[in-house]
């Protein structure tokens, strides 16, 4: 979306109210002014923000994060326009906010809806880059980390834990990745406990060891192993879509959330879904009878996803890239 502004409207300048941890992803794109709204501040946050907006005035604001915290921190925002999501679809009463709103569209891809943005200003092109810089350091801080040959990334860990997949799981493709087709793999992910421990657990069952990064990284060097990386493995989480960012091919798997909403935006061929087994078992209804977006939490969702569903996707996607 922003690539999408900053060419189709180049004059135009743009001010981004963006989360802390976002901001060392992003922050550095040019031609943005970045203003970080650190939530874990709590009320001090949105004083900063009310003091940095003193004497500004948009012509629009685009209100594009459906939560109550990014809508108070709305109303700090001195704007004519205030667009937001249609009242169907703005979850937490976001269209009490707001003073115009984007057209209805039913289920759309989460990118989808956001390009309705620029649709309701009238540009309707699409740039789909997104060209993160990364800085130098990000690449030599990580040099020596990797394989010296081509590399397979498994990100296992989603931030809500009802979208991980088994550890188990995991270590058995790890070891068929590396048997069958002599590549290695990375682990990465955070520095939770929850995703220290994905990490250490898998790496426990593989014969063939992985290279264990898992809260080793910051997101600048987690996106250049991305960017190296032959294929990442992902639940539905952020490094799915960075990895979509660096032009990474995603294996994505789905049980716990639809895939037509969320997978990553240019692999719509290499989902593992199980989402509508997960939806027939807890409603006894198909996906087109149930909410757009429903989220199946319950325990043991995303073991419906096989060891050899994910092997079949590994042998579709390597076996094409190989002729």
């Amino acid at each position: 979306m922003v690539r999408t502004l900053q060419q189709m409207w180049p004059e135009t300048k743009l001010t981004w109210i963006i989360g802390k941890l976002e901001s060392t992803l992003v922050g550095d794109i040019p031609g943005i002014e970045f203003i970080i709204f650190d939530k874990a501040k709590g009320f001090h946050a949105y004083r900063e923000l009310r003091q940095q907006m003193k004497s500004r005035h948009f012509d629009v604001l685009l209100h594009m994060q459906m939560s109550l915290r990014a809508s108070l921190a709305s109303l700090l925002i001195p704007a004519k326009i205030r667009l937001g999501f249609d009242k169907q679809r703005a979850n937490d009463m976001q269209w009490l906010f707001t003073n115009a709103r984007i057209a209805y569209q039913p289920k759309q891809h989460v990118m989808d809806s956001l390009f309705g943005f620029l649709e309701a200003l009238g540009i309707q092109q699409r740039v789909l880059e997104w060209n993160i810089p990364i800085p130098a350091a990000a690449h030599n801080e990580i040099k020596g980390l990797l394989p010296q040959q081509p590399f397979m990334v498994i990100s296992p860990c989603s931030s809500m834990a009802y979208r991980n997949w088994t550890v188990e799981g995991y270590a058995e493709v790890i070891d068929y990745t590396e048997e069958k087709y002599h590549l290695p793999t990375v682990l990465t992910g955070s520095p939770s406990t929850i995703e220290l421990e994905y990490g250490e657990k898998i790496s426990r069952l593989c014969k063939h060891k992985p290279i264990n990064l898992v809260g080793k990284t910051n997101l600048k060097q987690l996106l250049v192993i991305l960017q190296q990386a032959e294929l990442l493995i992902a639940p539905d989480s952020g490094p799915a879509h960075m990895a979509t960012a660096v032009g990474t091919p995603v294996i994505g798997l789905y049980a716990a959330t639809n895939p037509d909403r969320a997978r990553p935006y240019l692999c719509p061929n290499l989902v593992v879904n199980r989402y509508p087994d997960a939806v027939y078992k807890k409603y006894e209804k198909s996906v087109d009878e149930v909410p757009w977006g429903s989220r199946i939490r319950e325990p043991g969702t995303m073991e419906r996803i096989s060891i050899e569903d994910v092997k079949a996707m590994l042998d579709q996607h390597l076996n094409a890239n190989s002729t």
